[in-house]
């Protein structure tokens, strides 16, 4: 999305658009929109029925909008709900399929009576014309019925002053019949009724199966929903049975064992939580009280758990991921545009170049019937509807890819940014760290045990929310040994320092930095591993007889950050680690993953990490997780947040990541490379088809059934070429 988009104050609203037939109906309501005062910005999505416009508040007002496309005989309403879209589809598939069995149980007798004729199978003259007439009879519910919507999309059109592909359908049909209503009157039976028959049969398939391509796009959305349940909910004193719908953020509820958690909440006592479903991970995850558990993770106890609801449906992350991605689906990328641009010139010059046509053959001495028959393929070969459809399937295709291998594409047109990138940019902590220090080194004083030290450790650090005491919980087991509970007397904190704890048997301890406990009157030996353990966190344990034992921790790699790293720099990407943390720990870290340390940008402030991604070759791709990312993630060509990023990353990042790790940066980058690869091949053979083919049938005479089956075949090739894309086996 362009920077200006990201900044700017005014209203982005994203409405739904009903009655659309094509991308004509698109760029005709687009047109009529952005003629509008105090409209900047104009989108209309035709794959998924989506307007997002940009201006002033009075000006994208529902109320404001709406009249102006009424009047273009469509809709403008709210957005609606992915199942209502979904609803939508449905109906439009139904109706498609009725109108396409119609045209095909009739167009069946017209081709079958025409292909008569032209082999010359038929006796005499006069049973061929009676034959002709049998054709059209039959070709007139295809015509009248199942060629309907385009006459009426058509109109629509011409009334918004941006003739389309249906335009060229119609007059094509029409143009057809009126032609062949005329040969029969004279006496001739060479008509072409079939014409008109296969060109709304044809287009008939083509729309099928976009609209196919269309339901896929948005079952891509569907990865993210979760069941309508009801749920354990404390009301009035007692635990009653309520609909998920009528579950408000405060709420305590019950989470039975191997329940799915179906609203985003805060638990209120430890638990382990499978959260493969939302973020691909193998193994289940012990969570503390107080930490948020996010909709789409499943409880994996043994006695019920109870969880304060913080966010309730349709304002869970979950909702609030769906609600993005169709948000910037509605926004075009630079080929969108081009297609869009090629499509709306083309229309109107087919229909000059059909009148030359005319006008020529006639001055040259052809007559009426060869004139109007040359007329008549140029309109049908001129259908743009493969150029229209050129990007958007392919984006769709795209971002459905992206789905299925855990990737929430906030921004479609963001892919072909992706495709093109040359320099990525990651953030340190919690992008390719895990943001939770582990124990890298101990040692201790001679005769302490490790077990012994284990059992001391955590009695100095129980009940402590320090990152650091909580990681060297984990190390001497004191999250997972449920039956070792230390007894302790007192606790004296000394925020940023350490602190000391008395137990009931009457021992000390104390933990913290080195400067603390010399502080307090402890002998601090020196330490040989200082200074090549520089790059760690160090802390220091005591007790009554002096120094115990000290740890050095450090934030670890993420488990796949040496491999996408590598992969990155094989593939011919530049690849830059810029962090604010102290030199030592970024150096490490980029020695661990497979950076030089050229590469590697320390202790640089949020507004440094921008110049100096600015400075990087462009286009650029920076990932990040906090706050202080924010201002790089805008200031890149495009944006991606990890599982763990904080709520403003989030919206400042074209993508995010849903499982754990960096691994989804490669899977991305590579989707978004195939797919740009597909816009660019649709686009570039329908431009060429139409190009050529309306050079073609200006200069020599080619039948209209022909032109209906090259024109159907070009539509056909890019709406396929799309459903490729979105049906291939995802890249391991």
């Amino acid at each position: 999305m362009p920077e200006d988009d990201k900044t700017s104050s005014h209203n982005t609203p994203l409405y739904t658009l009903h009655g659309m037939w094509c991308t004509s109906c698109a760029l005709a309501v687009e047109g009529a929109l952005a003629r509008l005062p105090g409209v900047i910005g104009v989108s209309v999505h035709y794959p998924t029925a989506t307007v997002w416009v940009k201006g002033a508040q009075e000006a994208v007002d529902l109320t404001e909008l709406a009249p102006v496309v009424k009047r273009l005989g469509y809709r403008l309403t709210e957005l609606e709900a992915v199942d209502d879209a979904h609803d939508c589809l449905e109906q439009e598939s139904r109706y498609l399929t009725l109108r396409l069995l119609v045209g095909a149980v009739f167009g069946m007798w017209t081709m079958l009576a025409s292909l008569l004729i032209y082999v010359g199978a038929l006796p005499s003259a006069s049973i061929e014309q009676v034959v002709a007439w049998i054709s059209g009879a039959f070709a007139l519910p295809v015509v009248v019925y199942s060629g309907l919507p385009f006459y009426r999309a058509g109109w629509r059109t011409l009334l918004a002053k941006r003739p389309g592909m249906d335009v060229l359908v119609s007059l094509g049909a029409i143009g057809a019949m009126s032609v062949s209503i005329g040969l029969l009157w004279r006496g001739s039976a060479e008509v072409y009724f079939d014409t008109a028959v296969m060109l709304i049969v044809l287009l008939l398939v083509g729309r099928l199966v976009e609209t196919l391509c269309r339901h896929r796009g948005l079952k891509a959305l569907d990865a993210l929903a979760l069941p309508d349940a009801a749920i354990s909910a404390w009301q009035k004193g007692a635990w009653v049975l309520l609909p998920i719908n009528d579950v408000a953020a405060g709420t305590h509820v019950k989470l039975a064992p191997g329940e799915l958690v179906t609203l985003d909440g805060i638990l209120d006592a430890p638990g382990w939580i499978d959260t493969a479903s939302l973020t691909g991970e193998s193994l289940p995850r012990h969570f503390s009280a107080g930490q948020r558990v996010y909709a789409g993770c499943r409880y994996l106890g043994t006695t019920p758990l109870i969880m304060q609801v913080t966010a309730g449906v349709g304002k869970r992350r979950l909702d609030r991921l769906r609600h993005e991605m169709r948000r910037y689906q509605a926004q075009k990328g630079q080929l969108q545009k081009l297609a869009d641009r090629f499509a709306a010139w083309l229309s109107p010059l087919a229909l000059v170049l059909s009148l030359v046509t005319l006008l020529g053959a006639l001055l040259v001495g052809l007559g009426w019937e060869d004139a109007l028959v040359r007329a008549l393929s140029v309109l049908v070969v001129a259908c743009p509807c493969a150029v229209g459809l050129a990007v958007p399937l392919a984006s769709l295709a795209g971002s459905g890819q992206a789905m299925q291998q855990g990737i929430a594409l906030r921004d479609p047109a963001a892919l072909e940014i992706l495709a093109r990138i040359r320099s990525v940019a990651l953030d340190k902590t919690g992008t390719l760290t895990t943001g939770c220090h582990a124990v890298l080194h101990w040692q201790a004083r001679d005769g302490i045990d490790e077990h012994t030290l284990q059992h001391k450790l955590t009695s100095a650090v129980a009940g402590s929310e320090h990152p650091l005491a909580q990681a060297l919980a984990r190390w001497s087991g004191g999250q997972d040994q449920q039956s070792f509970q230390p007894s302790i007397e007192d606790v004296d904190e000394f925020p940023g320092q350490g602190r000391r704890v008395r137990l009931v048997n009457g021992e000390c301890l104390m933990i913290g930095s080195a400067g603390w406990l010399t502080r307090q009157q402890v002998d601090v030996p020196s330490q040989a591993e200082e200074a090549a353990l520089a790059f760690a966190s160090q802390v220091m344990l005591a007790d009554e007889s002096g120094w115990l034992a000290t740890f050095y921790l450090t934030d670890q790699p993420v488990d796949d950050a040496e491999l996408s790293v590598k992969h990155l720099l094989g593939s011919g990407y530049l690849v830059a680690m810029i962090s604010g943390d102290r030199q030592g720990a970024v150096s490490w870290v980029g020695e661990r993953v497979g950076l030089v340390r050229e590469a590697c940008y320390a202790q640089r402030s949020p507004e440094a990490k921008a110049r100096l991604l600015r400075g990087l070759p462009s286009p650029t791709l920076f990932v990040g997780d906090g706050l202080n990312d924010t201002l790089s993630l805008a200031a890149a060509d495009a944006g991606i947040a990890p599982l763990s990023a904080s709520e403003a990353a989030r919206e400042g990042a074209s993508a995010q990541l849903m499982t754990p790790g960096i691994g989804g940066i490669v899977k991305l980058l590579s989707i978004a490379k195939r797919t740009r690869r597909v816009m660019e091949q649709n686009l570039f053979f329908s431009a060429l088809y139409n190009t050529l083919a309306l050079g073609v049938v200006v200069v020599m005479a080619i039948p209209p059934l022909i032109a209906v089956l090259a024109m159907a075949i070009s539509s056909l090739s890019v709406t396929l070429n799309a459903a490729r894309l979105a049906w291939s086996e995802p890249d391991s």
